[in-house]
């Protein structure tokens, strides 16, 4: 099967949706997805404040504070499902943006990679 990732995307600011999708619902999705054998892992991430990055610039190696890319928008957390094809990433993505109120966005694994 391929793996997809399941990506939540926030918009700095922005104000979380009302309605179903407390962090309940989360938990309830993570339990289904690992009883239908389809979770591989996933998490929340911290803030983006709490980002560093490393990047190789010739024979040195520089570290700074904070996020890569200064963007309103961000990913703040994700799924990695294993999934028959696209359609059915994307009706876990269905659920998922339910779940967290918020977009998800869904992008297969380069089968290279593995």
């Amino acid at each position: 099967m391929k793996q997809y990732l399941l990506a939540v995307q926030l918009v700095e600011g922005a104000e979380v949706p009302e309605g179903p999708g407390e962090d309940g619902d989360v938990d309830a999705l993570n339990r289904e997805m690992v009883a239908k054998g389809v979770w591989v892992f996933g998490g929340g991430l911290e803030p983006r404040s709490t980002a560093s990055v490393v990047r190789a610039d010739g024979g040195e190696v520089l570290i700074t504070d904070g996020p890569f890319a200064e963007s309103k928008e961000y990913m703040a957390g994700f799924w990695v499902i294993k999934a028959p094809d696209l359609d059915a990433a994307l009706e876990w993505a269905t659920k998922a943006t339910k779940a967290c109120r918020q977009p998800v966005e869904v992008t297969p694994f380069d089968d290279e990679a593995d």
